[in-house]
C-alpha cells in the first residue's frame, strides 16, 4: 500500500475508473469480474497500489475498452517503477512541486503561456533565487536554496536524449521585469535566447502592442501525453501548482494556447525584441 501515491500514480488510477465508469459499472462489479474484492478495485483507482501491465490489458477487457492506443498508454504507465530523482526533496519540498517535476520528467511535449516572469525550466539559478526571494510569507533561506536547485534539476528534461520539445509564449512584461536587477535580468534573458537555439525549444513574445490576451492572462502549462485525453494542465497559483485533466478543461486550454500562439510575434521577431530589451538595459 502506498500512503502518499503521487501525482502520476492518482492520475493512472483516475483513468482506470474513468474506464469503469464508461462501462456501466460499479467497483463492487468490476471487482467480481476480477475475481477480487471492492476494496482492491478502489486501491487501484486511488492510485495506493501498484497494477501490472498485463492486470491493465485484463480490466480494459473486462471493461471492453476498444481503443488499443489508450490501453498500450495505460500499460506503459502502469509499467513504471523507477523512482524519480525528485523523491530526494519529498520531505523538504512541497508535494505539489514534485507531481510537477515528474510531469514534466513523462510529458511527450510542453506548451507554455506566462505573462509575469520568465518560465521556470528557464530560469538561470540566479533569477530563480530573486523569484523564490519574493514569496509571501517570505520563505527561510535554505528553502529559497532547495527551490533553486530543485528548478535547476527540473531543467534536465531539455537537455537529455531525446530533450522534450518545448513551445513557449512569454508576455512582454515578463520579459521587461526586473527580478535581481538589470545584470540578474539581462543574464536570464540571453540565457533564454540560448535556449531558443536549440532545435526542440521554440520561443514566442506576446508584445504589449498585441490587440488580444485570451484568457485570463494566468500562466498555463500544459503537458502532452502519448494520447490527448492524457494531457495535464498545469495552473501555477500563488499557493501551489493545480493540475486539470478533465476533457472539457483539456479542450480550454488547447484553444487557449492556440489563440496566444496566433497572437504572439513569431520567433524570429520575438528574438529581436528580446535583444532589444536586452540592449535598453
Amino acid at each position: 500500500m502506498r500512503s502518499n501515491p503521487t501525482g502520476r500514480q492518482l492520475r493512472f488510477g483516475a483513468e482506470l475508473r474513468k474506464l469503469r465508469e464508461r462501462a456501466g459499472l460499479t467497483a463492487t462489479q468490476a471487482g467480481q469480474l476480477m475475481g477480487i474484492k471492492q476494496t482492491q478495485v478502489s486501491n487501484m483507482e486511488a492510485g495506493r497500489v501498484g497494477v501490472s501491465p498485463e492486470r491493465v490489458r485484463v480490466l480494459a477487457c473486462h471493461y471492453d475498452c476498444a481503443d488499443q492506443a489508450l490501453v498500450n498508454a495505460l500499460a506503459d504507465m502502469a509499467a513504471e517503477r523507477a523512482r524519480g530523482w525528485w523523491e530526494e526533496y519529498r520531505s523538504i519540498l512541497p508535494v505539489g512541486l514534485l507531481d510537477l517535476a515528474e510531469l514534466e520528467h513523462s510529458a511527450a511535449r510542453l506548451r507554455t503561456a506566462v505573462t509575469l516572469h520568465i518560465p521556470g525550466l528557464f530560469q538561470t539559478a540566479e533569477y530563480a533565487r530573486e523569484v523564490f526571494r519574493q514569496a509571501v510569507p517570505e520563505l527561510p533561506a535554505p528553502d529559497v536554496e532547495h527551490r533553486v536547485s530543485f528548478r535547476v534539476k527540473r531543467q534536465a528534461v531539455l537537455f537529455r536524449e531525446p530533450p522534450t520539445s518545448q513551445q513557449v509564449i512569454i508576455h512582454e512584461a515578463a520579459l521587461r521585469m526586473r527580478f535581481g536587477g538589470p545584470h540578474v535580468t539581462s543574464a536570464q534573458l540571453k540565457y533564454l535566447l540560448s535556449l531558443n537555439e536549440r532545435e526542440h525549444v521554440t520561443v514566442r513574445v506576446l508584445p504589449f502592442a498585441a490587440e488580444a490576451l485570451p484568457g485570463s492572462g494566468h500562466s498555463v502549462f500544459y503537458f502532452e501525453g502519448p494520447l490527448p485525453q492524457l494531457d495535464t494542465v498545469n495552473l501555477d497559483q500563488s499557493h501551489g501548482p493545480v493540475f486539470l485533466h478533465a476533457e472539457a478543461q483539456l479542450h480550454r486550454y488547447r484553444v487557449q494556447l492556440d489563440l496566444l500562439e496566433a497572437a504572439s510575434l513569431p520567433p524570429g521577431k520575438s528574438q529581436d525584441l528580446i535583444n532589444s530589451i536586452i540592449r535598453e538595459l
